[in-house]
Protein backbone atom coordinates (compact mmCIF):
# COMPACT_ATOMS: atom_id res chain seq x y z
CA UNK A 1 0.00 0.00 0.00
CA UNK A 2 1.26 3.51 -0.73
CA UNK A 3 1.51 6.11 2.01
CA UNK A 4 -0.81 8.46 0.11
CA UNK A 5 -3.59 5.84 0.26
CA UNK A 6 -3.58 5.73 4.07
CA UNK A 7 -5.90 7.90 6.13
CA UNK A 8 -4.59 10.40 8.64
CA UNK A 9 -3.90 8.54 11.90
CA UNK A 10 -3.36 5.10 10.32
CA UNK A 11 -0.55 2.90 11.65
CA UNK A 12 2.12 1.45 9.34
CA UNK A 13 5.63 0.05 9.23
CA UNK A 14 8.36 0.85 6.75
CA UNK A 15 9.28 -2.84 6.35
CA UNK A 16 7.18 -6.00 6.22
CA UNK A 17 7.13 -7.07 9.89
CA UNK A 18 4.51 -9.43 11.34
CA UNK A 19 4.97 -8.44 15.01
CA UNK A 20 6.70 -5.03 15.18
CA UNK A 21 8.03 -3.35 18.32
CA UNK A 22 6.61 0.04 19.36
CA UNK A 23 9.56 1.90 17.83
CA UNK A 24 8.97 0.23 14.41
CA UNK A 25 5.38 1.51 14.10
CA UNK A 26 4.65 4.89 12.52
CA UNK A 27 1.54 7.06 12.34
CA UNK A 28 0.63 8.91 9.16
CA UNK A 29 -0.04 12.58 9.81
CA UNK A 30 -0.95 15.33 7.37
CA UNK A 31 0.58 16.42 4.09
CA UNK A 32 3.29 19.08 4.31
CA UNK A 33 3.05 21.43 1.33
CA UNK A 34 6.51 22.93 1.88
CA UNK A 35 8.19 19.48 1.81
CA UNK A 36 5.69 18.02 -0.69
CA UNK A 37 5.67 14.84 1.42
CA UNK A 38 3.61 13.21 4.16
CA UNK A 39 4.68 13.78 7.74
CA UNK A 40 4.84 10.67 9.90
CA UNK A 41 5.39 10.32 13.65
CA UNK A 42 6.89 7.36 15.49
CA UNK A 43 4.43 5.59 17.81
CA UNK A 44 6.90 5.20 20.68
CA UNK A 45 8.49 8.69 20.46
CA UNK A 46 6.37 11.65 19.36
CA UNK A 47 9.52 13.76 18.89
CA UNK A 48 10.76 11.38 16.20
CA UNK A 49 9.21 12.14 12.82
CA UNK A 50 9.99 11.78 9.14
CA UNK A 51 8.73 12.92 5.76
CA UNK A 52 7.78 10.25 3.23
CA UNK A 53 7.03 10.64 -0.47
CA UNK A 54 3.45 9.71 -1.41
CA UNK A 55 4.59 6.91 -3.73
CA UNK A 56 6.55 5.10 -0.99
CA UNK A 57 5.34 1.56 -0.28
CA UNK A 58 4.44 0.95 3.39
CA UNK A 59 2.96 -2.02 5.24
CA UNK A 60 -0.25 -2.11 7.28
CA UNK A 61 -0.83 -5.87 7.61
CA UNK A 62 0.68 -6.60 11.03
CA UNK A 63 -0.36 -7.46 14.57
CA UNK A 64 0.37 -4.75 17.10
Amino acid sequence: MKIKDLKKGDFFTKKAIDFPNENQVWIRCGYDNSEKKYECVNFADSNKYCYIDGKKEVFTDFTF
